[in-house]
């Protein structure tokens, strides 16, 4: 994983993952769009950080940090620093 990428691991029909690339979008935050049902490393990875559980969405941040099925709130105390909220 690059030093200053989102990775967000999930599945095109999870409402949970469409709900998270949608906020993301909407905070003009670039990550990088992972199906673990495409990806066997992905899948693999999701799986192992969740204990053997494909538990989606799954969002890595560059500071090594992870998110799993985050609210917006969540999300977006992580994306946007409190110093910038509005």
């Amino acid at each position: 994983m690059a030093d200053t990428e989102i990775i967000l691991y999930g599945t095109s029909w999870c409402p949970q993952t469409a709900r998270a690339k949608m906020f993301l979008d909407d905070c003009g935050v670039h990550f990088r769009w992972c199906d673990i049902e495409e990806d066997p490393d992905g899948c693999a990875f999701v799986e192992q950080v969740n204990h053997g559980n494909r538990t989606v969405p799954t969002i890595v941040f560059p500071d090594g940090s992870i998110l799993v099925e985050p609210s917006n709130t969540e999300l977006e105390n992580k994306v946007r620093p409190a110093r910038r909220r509005r």
